[in-house]
């Protein structure tokens, strides 16, 4: 199992690593967006094939966000480790939030993938210049509020935030939340309470902060982080009795923060009407996609049933509650099962009891986790052949136990490979995996006999059927 650290203050650091020179363009993609939102976000982070991979639980749903690749960086193997540790603890590999980019690698990667793009999570992006410029007839309006505030505190300047404004920064937010019209709002105010907290790390080299003062007294303050070529907008506050503080506030920041960013990031409206209405008036160029992908597997897509497989000697078909004290003997057989390479007795995480065994295979298949085929001979069970691991990519491994009195016929070759032509051909996998422990003659010969040898390690070799 992959293992994964919260995200804490102390890690931004390591984070910046990855999101400095990160093009995604999403805020989510910022070491911001990480530390303000993760007490919905929870957020917890690894380094995976020179990757950064962050891992989110929103509502309960564990979600990954698209590997950031460091200079030496395998996005493909930070992926297949994502979707090797989901299939270890039976939950889909889900990777959100991501960027246009990257999407179509994913289209390529997963056959059967429910991809969705919400409008409510799309992120404003505008051309820096605009919004430095406010050029057009299109900004007439943001031209208009800035001259009114002008002219009415011509005095007004804009300037860098420090830790050393620590003092009026605290005061503006008590004068805020004196005008704050949202206080029944749950949402708003947890908001404000993260703002507050990452106004506190002006100290930090990745975060620039600047406001706008009337005298002595800060009304309205921003906090950005540059990503790539992206200026991502955390925090824009300001105080609502001083009409056309905000264009003016967008407009100074950009201009002295804009620097060589070609965009600026003012995150989505999170479906606020008010914050959707103000956003759009400043042009944004493009509100960008934040796709999600939650891959599905090929027995999900194409089977509702186990069907009944006939071979020369042998029918396979679903297991039966008649079947269960013929299958609980060969699961419990435990000098035949060294060599399963799984310990049935020990997966199941309580008891064995009488139907045990047989409803861990139908969970598994009502979830689409594994198919497990009786192998019969003459209506007896003499062994089984299951399915599984489907990795979301068109593959699958596949394993075969036949009962040690019907040992020496071939009934697992010809089990093996009926399950192999199904899975190959009805059920669309392009591939079909297995693997056998080195000192299993007998195995290495099957496996052998009907798939293509692809490699070993200390332990195992391991075969391959292709379409």
């Amino acid at each position: 199992m992959l293992q994964f650290k919260p995200v804490t203050k102390q890690d931004a650091g390591k984070l910046r690593k990855y999101y400095q020179d990160c093009q995604y363009g999403l805020c989510e993609y910022s070491v911001g967006t990480k530390l303000m939102w993760r007490n919905s976000l929870h957020p917890a982070w690894a380094e995976i094939a020179g990757c950064l991979v962050v891992r989110n639980c929103i509502d309960g749903q564990i979600v990954f966000d698209y590997p950031v690749p460091g200079p030496e960086g395998d996005e493909d193997a930070a992926l297949s480790a994502i979707e090797a540790d989901c299939l270890d603890q039976g939950i889909p590999p889900v990777i959100s939030v991501v960027p246009d980019c990257k999407a179509p690698h994913l289209l390529e990667r997963y056959p059967y993938a429910c991809v969705s793009n919400i409008r409510t999570w799309q992120d404003y992006i505008y051309y820096r210049q605009d919004l430095q410029l406010f050029a057009g007839r299109r900004y007439s309006g943001q031209r208009n509020h800035i001259k009114k505030f002008r002219t009415q505190w011509p005095n007004a300047s804009f300037r860098r935030l420090t830790a050393a404004d620590c003092g009026v920064i605290e005061q503006f937010w008590k004068d805020y939340e004196a005008e704050f019209p949202k206080s029944a709002n749950a949402k708003a105010v947890d908001e404000l309470t993260q703002a507050k907290r990452m106004l506190r790390m002006l100290d930090r080299n990745y975060f620039v902060g600047g406001g706008i003062f009337d005298g002595d007294k800060l009304i309205a303050l921003s906090l950005a982080e540059q990503c790539g070529d992206t200026l991502i907008i955390h925090i824009e506050k300001a105080l609502y009795s001083y009409t056309g503080v905000y264009p003016t506030l967008v407009q100074a920041f950009a201009d002295a923060f804009g620097g060589d960013c070609q965009w600026i990031n003012r995150e989505d409206d999170a479906a606020d009407r008010g914050l959707r209405t103000s956003k759009l008036q400043y042009g944004p160029a493009k509100l960008a996609p934040k796709y999600r992908f939650e891959p599905q597997n090929a027995l999900l897509r194409h089977v509702s049933a186990l069907p009944e497989l006939k071979t020369e000697r042998l029918t396979l078909s679903a297991l039966t509650e008649a079947d269960i004290p013929a299958y609980n003997a060969l699961v419990l057989d435990g000098d035949r099962n060294r060599w399963w390479g799984y310990d049935d007795v020990g997966g199941l995480g309580g008891p064995v009891e009488e139907r045990s065994f047989y409803d861990v295979a139908q969970r598994d298949f009502a979830n689409r986790q594994a198919a497990n085929f009786a192998v019969r001979l003459d209506g007896q069970l003499i062994g089984e052949a299951v399915l599984y691991r489907f990795d979301c990519q068109g593959s699958a491994e596949l394993g075969c136990r036949i009962a040690a009195d019907h040992d020496g016929h071939g009934y697992g070759t010809e089990a093996f490979a009926a399950v192999a032509n199904w899975g190959l051909y009805k059920v669309h996998l392009s591939r079909v995996v297995a693997k056998c422990y080195k000192e299993n003659t007998a195995s290495y010969k099957m496996l052998s006999s009907c798939m293509r040898k692809n490699g070993e390690d200390e332990t195992f070799y391991y075969f391959e059927k292709l379409v």
